[in-house]
């Protein structure tokens, strides 16, 4: 709002704060090249069932517990579901289409035609679950409220480029960019609803923790019926969905009752499975896979596994190190122990051949890079080639291999050069360096199935002098251990989108590996990466993106801030025969967005 004493000043202010942007189109989706697949008042989603049933409870499960009721603040753990079933977005995404968003709570979207600011007209018929309307304002406020120190620092990061919103009138607001960028609207359309109302009344970031269960109100299809701290949640449909009519919402939500049971071990979660205790579940572990699900039941046919392919970005899974620990801050030594990682020994023995080597930040992807840079790749990482490794420039990106003619003993013969030239020797079998520190650090787990994973690369390095221990530990506590930057080396994934953008300021950049809660959990401070995160950000074709990120990954990956893991071109779903999905798959989804179409026969 804008303040001042003057009268006359205020009236300019306002003229100049009101008046229409230049030249711009309304549409009822947005995309990145202009193009949308579906017209104005499109039935559903090609991946929806004309045939699907509403009714029935479907249950779900999760690990750990939650302690908290908003899932946009950083401290404790919400219970699974709460985004998208109780709270909604102003759009939301096409799973058949790579960068296109249709408008939900907001029925038009206007895209300034400078890019400097979107403008939404919000659906008048959208409601809260309390009956209260959605307006400008409960806009502006969840904009104000999510770039602010009260919410989850990604927050901040993720909307970083939207400089403020303009109520306009009860229906429409403009949101302003302090800098275009080809997803910027779409990012804003991003933006998760919240009731002005309700968190005016309920503090959005309880200090003491009274109130941090306190049921939220949302717009989404469900309202919380039941909590039950730490041990499960059931959600009800909300017979006065405002949306249920909508394209962007039929065939979608069908269940009546959704119940979401913790357990504390993945193990057990498995075996409660197989008995019944819950429906469905994404298997993102070989061994569960090939083995563990099996028995009467899957004999029968009343639990099924199917595999189901997309097209997604797969990004990087990786043993990360934490840089901020001095025994990983060099370069030199993170490239050592990724060398006594088998990895073709492990996805043989272990994961029965079922994997592929992550060979990019940006697997399975067109903006992964292959060969040596050049042409315009070359041209933006050329400004920092005195800070950048020479291998950014002279090699290509080969994870290390156990495959003949290569061997572990010679990865490991390599590795013990380069801890020497990093300080590192080995005295009575044990690495130390020239203080007689030993070389040792623990590595945090969260699931007991990585634990046989871990051993054998645990062995390996024993045979460096190398001691290294592991554990798992409690969900929850996990969550906060990364959350602070707790740890040595840990577990970890870098989704990413069919077009990477603002995301990966959370990911790379000085500005977050300071900020708790960010996902720059390596630690990665790199002037030439926050130049390039810019560059992607701030790419303005297709090409130009496609270039910034390959720069990108080539300095990520010489940089060697994780050892890289593995990936899957497919989601492995184990599920209750009484549950049904549409023929036709999306494209580009998780498993979660895919379900959000199923039902019950």
């Amino acid at each position: 709002m804008i303040r001042t004493l003057l009268t006359q000043c205020v009236i300019l202010c306002c003229l100049l704060l009101f008046r229409p942007p230049a030249s711009a189109q309304a549409a009822h989706g947005v995309s990145i090249d202009g193009k949308l697949k579906y017209p104005k008042g499109f039935a559903r989603f090609d991946y929806t069932a004309p045939q699907a049933k509403s009714g029935g409870t479907l249950v779900l499960h999760d690990l750990g517990s939650f302690e908290k009721m908003n899932p946009f603040t950083l401290k404790g753990a919400a219970p699974q579901g709460l985004t998208p079933y109780v709270f909604e977005t102003l759009a939301v995404p096409s799973l058949d289409e790579p960068f296109a968003e249709y408008g939900l709570i907001a029925e038009d979207i206007e895209l300034a035609a400078d890019r400097k600011s979107v403008t939404f007209t919000l659906n008048p018929n959208a409601r809260f679950s309390d009956g209260s309307p959605v307006t400008a304002e409960d806009i502006k406020f969840s904009l104000d409220t999510l770039k602010s120190e009260q919410a989850h620092p990604f927050y901040q990061m993720y909307f970083h480029d939207i400089d403020g919103a303009d109520v306009l009138d009860p229906r429409k607001i403009r949101f302003r960019f302090a800098r275009p960028n080809r997803e910027l609207h779409m990012i804003a359309g991003q933006l998760p609803v919240l009731s002005k109302r309700f968190y005016s009344r309920h503090p959005f970031s309880p200090n003491d923790g009274q109130g941090a269960m306190t049921v939220p109100v949302g717009t989404g299809p469900y309202v919380v019926a039941e909590v039950l701290p730490g041990k499960s949640i059931t959600y009800k449909k909300n017979p006065d969905y405002w949306a249920k009519d909508l394209g962007v919402r039929k065939g979608m939500f069908n269940f009546e009752t959704i119940v979401v049971k913790y357990f504390k071990d993945p193990v057990v979660s498995v075996e409660a499975f197989k008995a019944g205790e819950f429906d469905f579940m994404m298997v993102n572990i070989a061994k569960q896979w090939n083995r563990d699900l099996t028995g009467r039941r899957f004999d029968s046919g009343e639990l099924i596994k199917q595999t189901f392919p997309h097209k997604n970005n797969a990004g990087i899974q990786g043993f990360a190190f934490n840089t901020r620990r001095p025994l990983f801050n060099d370069r030199l030594v993170r490239r050592a122990l990724g060398l006594v990682f088998d990895f073709e020994w492990t996805n043989k023995t272990l994961f029965f051949s079922q994997y592929t080597r992550n060979n990019s930040y940006f697997s399975n992807s067109t903006y992964a890079a292959t060969g040596l840079p050049e042409g315009d790749e070359l041209k933006l990482l050329e400004p920092f080639r005195n800070q950048l490794p020479p291998e950014v420039f002279s090699q290509p990106l080969v994870p290390p291999s156990t495959d003949p003619p290569a061997s572990l003993r010679a990865n490991m013969q390599e590795a013990k050069g380069l801890l020497e030239q990093a300080g590192w020797t080995i005295k009575d079998g044990v690495l130390v360096n020239g203080r007689g520190e030993r070389f040792r650090f623990e590595i945090l787990l969260v699931d007991t199935a990585f634990e046989r994973v871990i051993a054998p690369y645990a062995a390996n390095l024993k045979k460096m002098g190398i001691e290294v221990s592991y554990r798992t530990i409690d969900p929850a506590l996990y969550t906060d251990r990364i959350k602070n930057f707790d740890f040595d080396m840990a577990v970890t994934s870098f989704g990413q989108s069919q077009s990477p953008g603002n995301e990966q300021r959370d990911y790379w950049t000085s500005a977050a590996a300071d900020r708790k809660g960010s996902r720059n959990i390596t630690g990665i401070k790199s002037a030439a990466v926050d130049a390039l995160v810019d560059t992607i950000i701030y790419a303005d074709t297709q090409e130009a993106l496609t270039m910034a990120c390959r720069a990108l990954d080539r300095v990520l990956w010489h940089g060697y801030y994780l050892i890289p893991n593995w990936y899957l071109g497919n989601h492995r779903l184990a599920y209750a025969a009484k549950l049904k999905h549409p023929e036709q798959l999306p494209l580009y989804y998780s498993h979660d967005q895919w379900l959000d179409t199923w039902w019950i026969e």
